[in-house]
């Protein structure tokens, strides 16, 4: 499967907030997004991780 699930984990409180599926294929780095951390209660960059 091309395909695989990944967790998300903010860079500032560290804590693993999200989960998503991201392409091995046309996507061979680490994912970056900026999403909303309800423990810092605000937009923050979450980074995949293992």
């Amino acid at each position: 499967m091309p395909r695989e699930q990944i967790t998300m984990a903010c860079t500032e409180c560290k804590r693993r907030n999200y989960t998503s599926t991201k392409n091995k294929r046309t996507t061979t780095g680490r994912l970056e997004k900026k999403k909303f951390c309800a423990f810092e209660k605000k937009h923050t960059l979450h980074r995949e991780t293992k």
